[in-house]
């Protein structure tokens, strides 16, 4: 184990800019999100408070528009309901996972544990339960975004001296945010890099769940957040790393606090 270091256009969507007259009109095109909920109320209320706040809003009643519309539009962001007809959100997000890393919430009315982690193990970056705020979803999409964006912005300052870490087989370039096994790359969503990342930031040295929510997620304790967000991510970064799952020693569980990086020297 070596530690190294080395130096789009998006379509229009089915709501224009020119509708941002919310708290970021005026400051320019913000993101796309694409909506997708076969309940027709449900998608005007989040196109109409979207829209409010700024954001592009393009909309899709069904699995498989969600595919078309997703090719068409380029949406920086999915919120992607799980019940509907044709295809159902699953079945979407495992298609949209074959080609991009978008950021994607998930809705679900679904009361069973295992089916809301579901979407997390399938690739969700996030779930939100029906009924729901739509203000709360709002929240949880700019704290996507702003991760996002933040995570861009640190690797744009990095570009003069590029980072890259090696961990055995592992090469993982801090600045392209990209992780790679010899000459394959392993493909990362961008929630999943960012844990990655943040768990290197301080290797050898646990972090909570509690921490990684407040951190990555920008949940706060009054929000009660379900720490399984974490521990699914946590499982499924293991999984692509090539992390023994019954004997991890790339991402360790600390037994009472939560999780931490072998120590890199």
């Amino acid at each position: 184990m070596t530690t190294s270091a080395s130096t789009s256009a998006k379509g229009p969507g089915s709501t224009g800019a020119d509708a941002g007259k919310g708290p970021d009109a005026g400051k320019g095109a913000k993101e796309t999100i694409l909506v997708v909920d076969d309940e027709v109320s449900i998608r005007r209320i989040l196109e109409t408070r979207l829209a409010m706040f700024g954001y592009q809003v393009a909309t899709a009643a069904d699995g498989e528009e969600a595919l078309e519309r997703f090719q068409a539009v380029e949406p920086d962001l999915v919120v992607l309901d799980v019940m509907m007809p044709k295809l159902d959100g699953y079945g979407v997000l495992q298609e949209l996972r074959k080609v991009s890393d978008v950021p994607i919430v998930m809705l679900t009315a679904l009361a069973e544990v295992k089916d809301r982690i579901l979407g997390l193990e399938l690739g969700a970056d996030d779930y939100l339960m029906k009924p729901f705020s739509p203000k709360e979803l709002e929240a949880r999409i700019r704290c996507v975004l702003r991760r996002v964006q933040r995570s861009g912005a640190a690797a744009g300052a990095r570009a003069a001296n590029t980072s890259v870490i090696e961990v055995g087989d592992l090469r993982i370039n801090l600045n392209k945010r990209q992780v790679f096994r010899g000459e394959e790359r392993i493909r990362l969503t961008g929630m999943e890099f960012s844990l990655l990342e943040l768990l290197l930031s301080r290797s050898g040295e646990p972090f909570s769940r509690n921490d990684i929510l407040a951190k990555i997620w920008g949940y706060t304790p009054e929000r009660h957040a379900d720490t399984r967000v974490v521990d699914v991510h946590v499982s499924r970064l293991r999984g692509k790393l090539g992390d023994d799952p019954e004997n991890p020693e790339l991402i360790i569980t600390a037994r009472g606090m939560g999780y931490l990086f072998q120590r890199i020297l």
